[in-house]
């Protein structure tokens, strides 16, 4: 028997189309986190998808298109602060409950998010995001 990627083990390409469209649609209306996102998402929509299909094992989409992740590096423009990390991981998991992804599979991914989130971090929080952060 064949083991599953964590791609195939979650559902691939369509759950990771439902989990990336739950998430930004609560992206959009975070006061916290939209500042530092674009007003139109459609193309960081896109582009979490190809990377969330490549880091759970399916294609290499992300790298076909745009070369090696360098996630952290590509983050440096933005405002990563430690509040922020930790809501952009409250609303993956609360976009992984609404889309009813369960098991081991959901809990290997978010494991992971979280090494991910916590390495994006480039800024200390502020005035500005402590209230955000409060709203």
């Amino acid at each position: 028997m064949m083991s599953q990627t964590p791609y195939e083990a979650i559902g691939g390409e369509q759950t990771i189309r439902k989990l990336v469209a739950a998430f930004y649609s609560r992206v959009a209306n975070d006061p916290l986190l939209s500042p530092i996102f674009p007003e139109d998402l459609t193309l960081t929509e896109q582009k979490q998808f190809m990377f969330l299909t490549q880091f759970l094992g399916g294609e290499p989409l992300y790298n076909n298109m745009y070369g090696h992740p360098m996630m952290r590096a590509r983050h440096m423009a933005f405002q990563v602060t430690p509040l922020r990390a930790e809501r952009w991981l409250k609303l993956m998991k609360e976009s992984m409950d609404e889309i009813g992804m369960e098991g081991p599979a959901r809990e290997y991914m978010y494991e992971r998010l979280i090494q991910v989130a916590h390495h994006m971090v480039n800024s200390p929080d502020d005035e500005t995001t402590k209230h955000l952060a409060s709203l």
